[in-house]
């Protein structure tokens, strides 16, 4: 089951909106329903599903609507027509004190202005999640010093907010949300108030946060550099509509339009495209215990002057060329005094650290997972990965 799943969400903003609903379903525009109600069409008939653990991240251009979207998840602002559904039980039409109980075990919230109470101190603050839950106060502030502590705030608990930097103010209010333990994150726009650097931390931080505790998050920005940094999945907003939902590779290498192409564009492709999108398999491959004679009929029928060898469980040994084959077979050598330890890189390197180690490596870099051959990537590969982007063919080899 999905976390998330909205269907035909809806929200405008107006004396009539269902007249404007109506608008929408004949498939007239957000343009033409202002200028013939004067209606304002904030979210135009959204469908989307978040899996849990996943870092979902809706980006888009000031007045797309993607800030109102997850408002309307939360119910901060009423549905005008849709169905949102949180682990299968529709928020939409939730009384209001189901809706309060919803938000308070399921939706934790963290805004781009952090929210904290200026009377409070950094404790007090993460604490207050749980003060509203009625959890006793020896309780909730041993749960929030551990967040604090995992938040990187470890010395702070007594210090106000006015006493901290706005990275830190922002730590507080995603230890505040952490804190009240929900199983999902909403966060609006949450680190764009920050510098450049302390958006950086705070970008790494919630990777960092997120490989520990596993929310399911939907994250907010106008910023395309950090969608595809923090998103498993991106979905891209264009006024009111979703354009295109992919993971970042999908949609750098295959945009749906040219509004996308346009964002996309000058996006540096080395920092998001990995070493899985780039391997191929290699032209010759075998096993160790087949030897070196059968190397060379390998080699010769493949018309390649390398092969890989991989042991029985199909474990990476090493690379072979054919001088030494030859030289193995002659000599009645064993091939491991003849493999070569080729460069290896993990399926998740990205390009941008693969460019160097090809410069100076002689022979292809070895892609290699828990001791597995999966692929290898020549210059030419990383190339036109970076001019092209995704090779479209995810390759596991099978010796």
């Amino acid at each position: 089951m999905n976390k998330i799943e909205i269907i035909n969400l809806t929200k405008v903003f107006g004396e009539k909106p269902q007249k404007a609903v109506e608008m929408l379903k004949n498939g007239e525009q957000k343009d033409e329903i202002l200028n013939k109600t004067g209606m304002t069409v904030g979210v135009n008939q959204v469908s989307l599903s978040v899996k849990p653990g996943e870092i979902f991240v809706i980006m888009g251009l000031s007045g797309s609507g993607k800030s109102t979207l997850i408002r309307l998840i939360n119910r901060l602002i009423e549905p005008t027509a849709g169905e949102v559904f949180i682990d299968g039980q529709d928020i939409t039409k939730m009384d209001k004190t189901a809706l309060i109980e919803m938000r308070r075990k399921k939706l934790g919230m963290v805004f781009q202005k952090f929210g904290l109470l200026p009377h409070r101190s950094v404790l007090n603050n993460v604490a207050y999640g749980l003060e509203i839950q009625g959890v006793k106060k020896p309780e909730r502030e041993a749960r929030a010093m551990k967040i604090i502590e995992d938040v990187g705030l470890k010395g702070y608990e007594k210090s106000m907010p006015n006493q901290l930097s706005g990275g830190m103010q922002q730590r507080v209010g995603l230890a505040r949300a952490l804190t009240s333990d929900t199983d999902i994150l909403l966060m609006d726009e949450a680190f764009s108030a920050l510098d450049p650097i302390i958006r950086k931390e705070m970008q790494d931080e919630l990777l960092r946060l997120q490989s520990k505790i596993g929310k399911t998050v939907l994250f907010i920005t106008h910023d395309l550099d950090e969608a595809l940094k923090l998103g498993d999945r991106i979905a891209i907003m264009k006024d009111g509509v979703i354009v295109q939902i992919g993971t970042p590779e999908e949609i750098l290498a295959n945009p749906a339009n040219s509004y996308v192409a346009n964002f996309v564009q000058d996006i540096d492709r080395s920092k998001v495209l990995v070493a899985s999108h780039v391997m191929k398999i290699p032209e010759a491959v075998m096993f160790y215990h087949e030897g070196s004679q059968e190397a060379v009929r390998k080699m010769e029928e493949s018309g390649s002057p390398i092969i890989y060898v991989v042991d029985k469980e199909k474990n990476y040994l090493g690379l072979l060329t054919i001088d030494n084959a030859i030289k193995a077979f002659n000599e009645n050598l064993p091939l491991e005094r003849v493999l070569f330890e080729s460069a290896l890189s993990d399926p998740d390197t990205p390009l941008n650290d693969l460019i160097g180690l090809a410069a100076n490596a002689k022979y292809p870099i070895t892609v290699v997972e828990n001791g597995k051959l999966m692929g290898i990537i020549s210059r030419v590969s990383i190339l036109s990965g970076l001019v092209l982007g995704k090779n479209n063919d995810r390759v596991v080899v099978s010796a």
